[in-house]
């Protein structure tokens, strides 16, 4: 699919070569990448993966990334959290970053801080339909808003909106709406979040942390047997990494990544419903592409369908 999105007027200046530092920024990892970028062609000079939490602030990892190399002229930076007024506190790190403190630091006035799901929405222009997975393909004439989820650490959902002629992403903090239960299997699961964490948003479920919180509700609550073999597996290793990877020898596994794919289509659709994405809906972050036979079967996209039953 071939995305075409609204590009601002470019000056005569900005046609020239210049040097941009770009960076994804989440709270598990950080990438970040210098690119030499002259009219609309782009090289990379540079790029490197960190760990997030091995770094005191967004400003130590920059530093460490740059030695050596040319200075930026400009900056964007993707993160995971809501940016108001170049400013963003990350959902779930201690990172805040300023753009203000960065242009200042590197001396550099072209300094653009948006929201790490927005960031993903302009990226799907460079993918092509090789770069993607269809798993339920529409009609090829239909136009209209597009939507785009990606469970990860978190829940990041964004929009994209359709004007008739071009594509304009926007972020939005729908991950951390209200969970809403739908049978007594889901209020069961709710009061238990709910005793956890007080608010129960879709992001207590929808991620990877989410993943653990739905397994620990089956094997506490529901008393679904923990293998162990598996436990100690989990201790040693990333939890629900260690759960997808084991849903086809273990039960409790395979139950707890079938409920996370069904409130992944049950949010997807509220998404999609909410923007009235005709355009298509698109699943990003660390968890889906790695698990890509979970969705293979019918268990999303029919438990999708339940949300659009009204409207069909």
């Amino acid at each position: 699919m071939l995305l075409s999105f609204h590009k601002p007027a470019q000056n005569q200046a900005s046609k020239n070569e210049t040097t941009v530092l770009a960076g994804d920024i989440g709270a598990t990892k950080t990438n970040l990448a210098l690119f030499k970028i002259s009219g609309d062609k782009f090289t990379i000079i540079q790029e490197a993966h960190y760990i997030s939490h091995q770094y005191n602030n967004m400003m130590d990892l920059s530093d460490e990334f740059l030695k050596g190399l040319p200075s930026p002229d400009s900056i964007c930076l993707g993160a995971a959290g809501p940016v108001l007024g170049g400013h963003v506190k990350l959902s779930n790190l201690h990172w805040e970053i300023d753009r203000n403190e960065l242009s200042n630091h590197y001396k550099i006035e072209k300094v653009t801080i948006i929201n790490d799901l927005e960031a993903n929405a302009y990226g799907l222009a460079m993918l092509s339909d090789k770069d993607m997975v269809t798993l339920h393909e529409g009609s090829k004439t239909t136009t209209g808003n597009a939507a785009v989820i990606a469970p990860g650490t978190g829940l990041g959902e964004a929009g994209i909106f359709w004007d008739g002629n071009a594509f304009f992403p926007f972020a939005t903090e729908g991950g951390h709406c209200d969970f809403a239960p739908r049978d007594q299997f889901d209020i069961e699961l709710y009061y238990y979040l709910e005793k956890q964490f007080g608010h129960v948003s879709w992001e207590r479920l929808v991620c990877g942390p989410g993943i653990l919180n739905i397994y620990q509700f089956l094997r506490d609550e529901k008393k679904i047997e923990e293998p162990v073999w598996l436990k100690e597996k989990m201790e040693i290793n990333d939890g629900p990494e260690v759960i997808s990877e084991n849903i086809i020898q273990c039960e409790i596994c395979k139950k707890t990544m079938q409920l996370f794919i069904r409130y992944l289509a049950y949010e997807s659709a509220n998404l999609v419903l909410k923007i009235k994405a005709t355009g298509g809906l698109f699943i990003g972050g660390g968890i889906a592409p790695k698990n890509i036979s979970l969705f293979k079967d019918n268990l999303f996209y029919n438990s999708y369908c339940k949300s659009n039953q009204e409207i069909n």
